[in-house]
């Protein structure tokens, strides 16, 4: 299965890219991840549960980073283990691009998994790739600039002072 996408977000290229090697936004952007431990250096070692159709399964595995341009761009690559439930494997290329009012973050998704959660059929299974890929970054998103409003909203809240802004960014100040 193959997905490539952006997102437009509002912040500078070098708050997404510490969010991006930040274990503790990974872990709350990753949909069902339980734990996540590790180092950019040596790798991540992460517990996620899903439930991919029918088969519910825990899967350990790893997470590591390649071909890093700082600032710039990186591979993520990630292997776990289901157990009988089987395997699943990928990565995403992600590319960062400074533009007016943020920064726009391209991916390209490249996801497999075999066993038992590969007997379920590739329209299920892309569906469940897809649907995680934007969850994951849809989260990631939220977790940089905060989460959207709809104008009125926004407007309401104009005179209250500072604009809201999401868990990383209030974090690095």
């Amino acid at each position: 299965m193959k997905l490539s996408d952006f997102r437009e977000i509002k912040a500078d290229p070098a708050t997404v890219w510490a969010a991006l090697l930040n274990p503790d936004v990974l872990k709350e952007c990753v949909p069902g991840c339980e734990s996540m431990s590790g180092s950019v250096a040596d790798g991540f070692e992460a517990t996620v549960t899903q439930k991919v159709g029918p088969v519910k399964a825990t899967f350990k595995g790893a997470v590591s980073f390649s071909e890093i341009v700082e600032g710039k761009s990186l591979k993520i690559s990630g292997e776990g283990k289901g157990g009988p439930a089987g395997f699943a494997k990928g990565g995403a290329a992600v590319s960062l691009e400074p533009m007016e009012g943020g920064t726009r973050l391209s991916y390209d998704v490249e996801a497999a998994v075999g066993g038992k959660i590969a007997q379920l059929g590739s329209r299920i299974i892309d569906g469940f790739a897809k649907k995680m890929a934007d969850d994951f970054f849809t989260r990631f998103q939220e977790a940089v600039e905060g989460p959207q409003e709809d104008e009125a909203a926004e407007a309401e809240g104009e005179g209250e002072g500072e604009k809201k802004k999401g868990w990383f960014k209030r974090l690095i100040g």
